[in-house]
Parts: C-alpha cells; structure tokens; sequence
C-alpha cells in the first residue's frame, strides 16, 4: 500500500510517499480502508518533534512511528477475532496512529459507524478535535446551561466543534479569532466574537464560568484574570510552529499543576481521548445538523506535505481533510 513516511523529525517538504505493507489487525482492532483522513496540529508537532520535551516519548533521534495521521473515515476490510459488533464493508471513522495511508488498523474501542447522512470527508473532520472538544467541555469543565464561556482559537479543528457544542449545551459563548474568521464563528453560533488583532480579551473586564483555551498564547495568570471567582480554565495544546520550542504549550500545563491546588479556580488540561461513545454522540448530533464539522480545505492523497503546511504555517481555519 501507499503511505506517507517520516524517517527522521523533519519538514513537510521531507516527507515521502513508499509503498509498504499493508497491516493485519490485532485480535482486538478492525483494517480499515481509508477514504478519507484530517490534519491534526498533532501532526505537525510529531513532524517536527516538537516540542522537544515530548521526544522522550515520541523518539530521540527519529520518530518511532513513521506514519503520520490520526483521524479517518472508510470501510472495514477485515476485523481481529476479538471484534464484536463491526463487519467487513461497514462504512466506519475513528481514530489511530497511521492513517495517511492506503489501509490503517484502528483498535475497535476508537470506531464506530460512519452515520449515513455524513460523506466520508465530513465523518474524518470529526474524530480528534470533536472528541477534545466533547471531553474538554462535557467531562472535564462539567459545563451548565446558563454558563458563560470563553473559547480562545475558537476557529480551529476544536475549536468550531467547541462552540457549537457549548451552544448545545446551553452557554453563552465568547468565541476569539482573528479577523477573517469572525463571520464564520457567528454563523456556528457564538453569542460574542473578540477579534484578537483588535482587542486583548484579558483586558476588556469581562469575566467568564469557564475558559477553554485552545492555542496557549497567554499566561495562567491572565487566563485566570478572567475567570469568575470559583470558575474553570480549561487547557489544550495547538498553535502555529514558529521554529521549535523546547516546552511549547507543556510550560502552561507544568504551571497548572503546580499551581493548581493553591488556587480557587479549577485549572485543568486535556489531551485528545477517542471512544466509540465519543464518535457516537458527536455522529448523532452531526446528522441532526446541531453539529456541522467545517472543512477549510481538502487536499488529495498525493498532497498531504502541503495540507500539513497549511496547517501549520497558515492559521487554518477549521479542519484540512485529505481525500485518500
């Protein structure tokens, strides 16, 4: 099969297309044809190692996984013995390691069915920023009805799916962006929109239930400036490669827990965890059309390094899907 292979930590430019064999699921994991994939900031932070820190677990001198991509939509060719539930030809998205490839195997517990209303395009928009953005606002702030919020890189791969899913639930969203993005963040429902190259949120005196924060541009100390007196940060990775940092948005983290327990406000972080309830619900509610996954772009398989550019480099809009 084709896929896109990274030997060494590197450029977009670097990277190449081999053919390399196909994979063969484990007892509990489901081979995937892939139809369709997204871009991740994931994705680039592995290109590059980036920050450097996380090189203790991604591999010193090279990455241990030489497949870039993480989201997917396509069909089941083949399932491990241990699958229950998932056939071959089921149309299906998720998540996995590998997935700018012809085929991928994804564990079982990270796919469900592709709803039939999506395109596979749509569905391999969805799996890892709507799954950070359910888990960040509904497991891990516990938002309320009635709420207020403020969602900072709101017009993001997250941080599209984190507005309207806060409009669902009920908040009062303040959604922050740049410029050309402020009709778009409207038009998913954001009740107030901050422009960010015309005014700095943490001085306009507003105050809000729970800060999600998406791109790691401040500091604690001004993301709590604010939060309501009993209020919640929320903190995410992402942003733009600007050449390399040794912590990146890991120094905000490393500050939370530090400072965390001494504080009246919760300040709390999140990673990326993909389940098959996770897709299921945010499936449901993209076929409702309470949750639309907003696409930037779509590249095709043959021009994946230019996707990842764009993500990187470019301040994409939404999700940059590829078409495999």
């Amino acid at each position: 099969m084709k896929a896109v292979i990274q030997d060494r930590y590197c450029s977009a430019d670097e990277l190449e297309f081999r053919e390399v064999d196909r994979p063969v699921p484990k007892p509990d994991q489901v081979l995937v044809r892939v139809q369709a994939a997204s871009v991740n900031a994931k994705d680039w932070h592995m290109m590059h190692g980036d920050p450097k820190l996380m090189r203790i677990s991604m591999g010193l001198r090279a990455p241990k996984l030489k497949i870039r991509g993480n989201d997917f939509a396509g069909r089941v060719e083949a399932v491990g013995s241990e699958v229950k539930g998932l056939h071959p030809g089921d149309e299906v998205f998720g998540e996995t390691d590998g997935t700018f490839a012809e085929y991928a195997c994804a564990r079982a517990a990270a796919v469900a069915p592709k709803p039939p209303g999506l395109t596979f395009e749509q569905a391999a928009a969805i799996p890892v920023a709507g799954c950070t953005a359910l888990m960040g606002l509904r497991d891990v702030a516990r938002v309320r009805s009635g709420q207020t919020i403020l969602i900072n890189g709101a017009s993001g791969g997250v941080g599209t799916f984190a507005v309207q899913l806060a409009k669902e639930y009920g908040l009062d969203v303040t959604a922050v962006c740049r410029t050309r993005n402020v009709d778009m963040v409207r038009s998913l429902g954001a009740d107030h929109v901050v422009d960010y190259s015309q005014e700095d949120f943490t001085r306009s005196g507003r105050r809000y239930d729970v800060v999600l924060d998406l791109v790691g541009n401040k500091s604690l100390s001004e993301f709590r400036s604010v939060l309501t007196p009993a209020g919640t940060l929320v903190l995410s990775g992402g942003g733009t490669y600007d050449g390399g940092t040794f912590f990146g948005p890991m120094s905000l983290f490393f500050q939370a827990r530090a400072v965390g327990r001494f504080v009246s406000h919760r300040v709390v972080e999140i990673s990326a965890v993909v389940t098959t309830e996770y897709l299921t619900v945010l499936g449901e509610l993209a076929e409702s059309g309470k949750v639309v996954p907003v696409i930037d772009r779509t590249y095709p398989f043959a021009e994946i390094p230019e996707a990842i550019r764009y993500l990187e480099v470019e301040h994409a809009r939404a999700k940059v899907v590829i078409t495999v």
